[in-house]
């Protein structure tokens, strides 16, 4: 019974079949916290105060300014890319894995009312996300590479890391450490919010008492990990476009 119900809300609500499945409810979620993101940050501009800030504005300039000086850290060299896009990725991932933090059972509930019998509220426990979020990285970082490089860049897989006698093995292994990037930024996120999730709909079972108590415990360790993996997420995309625009230095 208990499987069963943790099953029902570990399932997203679809529309299509096979490969066009669409999950409409990650969808959903992804394209209105991009929109409050992106209110949000439109009426601050409008709104901003000189001298010491305070409220919304001073917590959006210091996390602009937390995210700069990653950026200047990472490397010498100043690419207006990198910057705007680590803060995307940053504040857009920051809340798509708050979402965690709403008790489990209740997303479900209230779709219930409106006729929709499944629905999953925090769109980075959906594999499709994180996939989709860390190809565009991979595809930022290809682009920033042959922006720097030229059509030179793809010499790197010739001669990359066994010098260019062995070109067949570099082509591997250089296409291998490519596709592990993307690979590990999605898994590694998915992962870590998924089983925060599954541990939300585990403590969901327990009694009343033992769920308000390990309930408020775990959303306080989860909330650790919200942050951290939005973090680590933007870290490595700041590296990788680092590394990228620094081949031919």
């Amino acid at each position: 019974m208990a499987s069963g119900d943790i099953a029902h809300h570990l399932t997203n609500w679809t529309v299509g079949q096979g490969f066009w499945t669409f999950d409409i409810d990650t969808i959903l979620m992804g394209l209105i916290l991009a929109a409050l993101l992106v209110g949000t940050a439109m009426l601050v501009g409008r709104r901003l105060e000189a001298g010491a800030p305070h409220g919304m504005q001073a917590w959006l300039e210091g996390t602009v300014e937390f995210i700069d000086k990653l950026v200047t850290d990472s490397f010498p060299v100043r690419d207006p890319l990198i910057a705007p896009v680590a803060l995307t990725v940053f504040l857009w991932i920051l809340l798509m894995n708050s979402m965690d933090l709403i008790p489990a059972y209740l997303p479900g509930v209230v779709a219930a009312w409106f006729g929709v019998k499944d629905f999953r509220v925090t769109p980075t426990v959906n594999l499709n996300t994180t996939f989709a979020v860390a190809i565009v990285v991979f595809l930022l970082t290809l682009f920033t590479s042959l922006r720097v490089k030229g059509f030179a860049y793809f010499r790197t897989y010739l001669v990359h890391p066994f010098g260019k006698y062995l070109f067949p093995v570099n082509m591997v292994m250089t296409a291998i450490e490519e596709i592990t990037k993307p690979l590990s930024l999605a898994l590694r996120l998915f992962g870590n919010m998924f089983a925060g999730e599954l541990v939300f709909l585990l403590l969901a079972l327990l009694p009343w008492w033992g769920n308000i108590v390990l309930g408020v415990v775990w959303s306080g360790f989860e909330s650790l990990i919200v942050m951290l993996q939005a973090f680590i997420f933007t870290v490595l995309t700041v590296v990788y476009l680092g590394m990228a625009n620094m081949q031919d230095h």
